[in-house]
């Protein structure tokens, strides 16, 4: 006897949620690229793409020898990298609104404690990882740049190109922006019950060599970077396992739920 094959009521039914779901993620797509375009047209205005890029280019500057400025060895790039900037930043103004409806697209499919966790989860990263950024800026690019100019030998005029100064900010912003979510990963590993406290507790020794490894190869090759990377790492690992220790789930024996359970019958 052969299977009923499904009505096409039946086909109707099924294709209704996915194309709904496939036009809800469009409209969320579409708002959040208007809230990055809204950004970058407001940014565009003031303080403007050269402004921008100016404040970035700030730290370096500053340390450059008297008279030297950086160069633009493309055509182009003095318009390109500005404009690079300035999306950038828009995107960086309006990401809690890209969040916003990320949540809100995944929010009818979580359960009512995987809510209760996300939208704290969504809030700190995004904090964090400004936090990061913002650590990287004032901070380790200052100490960074004095200390390369501090060994450029007399007979060097520094002249950076533009696009690569850009490319390595790039890269610093999302090496230090990363590393401040390392109690967000603890928290989520923790609650998802993939490891215990007690084995992140354990794993700290082996963390802390981990940590100045990574931060020798995301880093320029020295010793000021490596260890403005390395140092915050270690600490917010312990952070991580205090936040870890507080959210954790608690565990369930089934074997004495189930003991009792024959006791009391």
């Amino acid at each position: 006897m052969s299977d009923k094959e499904p009505s096409q009521s039946e086909l109707d039914g099924t294709e209704q949620p996915f194309v709904s779901h496939l036009i809800e993620l469009r409209d969320r797509l579409i708002r959040a690229a208007i809230a990055i375009g809204i950004a970058f047209a407001v940014l565009a205005i003031y303080p403007g793409p050269a402004a921008l890029y100016d404040m970035l280019a700030a730290p370096l500057v500053a340390h450059l020898p008297k008279g030297a400025t950086l160069i633009a060895t493309s055509v182009i790039s003095p318009f390109m990298v500005p404009i690079k900037i300035t999306m950038m930043a828009a995107f960086l103004l309006a990401l809690p609104v890209v969040l916003y409806q990320l949540w809100s697209f995944v929010a009818p499919g979580l359960y009512k404690h995987e809510k209760q966790l996300v939208m704290p989860l969504i809030i700190s990263s995004t904090l964090l990882f400004f936090l990061g950024v913002a650590f990287c800026y004032f901070f380790v690019f200052g100490q960074v740049f004095k200390f390369i100019q501090s060994f450029a030998p007399k007979s060097i005029t520094a002249a950076p190109d533009i696009e690569a100064y850009l490319s390595f900010v790039l890269n610093m912003f999302l090496a230090f922006g990363a590393t401040f979510e390392v109690p967000v990963v603890l928290v989520i590993l923790a609650r998802m019950g993939i490891v215990s406290v007690q084995k992140l507790k354990d794993f700290r020794r082996y963390f802390i060599v981990l940590a100045f490894v990574i931060a020798a190869v995301v880093t320029p090759p020295d010793v000021v970077s490596q260890l403005a990377l390395a140092i915050p790492m270690c600490l917010l690992y312990e952070l991580g396992i205090w936040a870890a220790q507080m959210t954790e789930r608690p565990k369930t024996d089934a074997g004495e739920n189930a003991a009792s359970t024959d006791h009391s019958s």
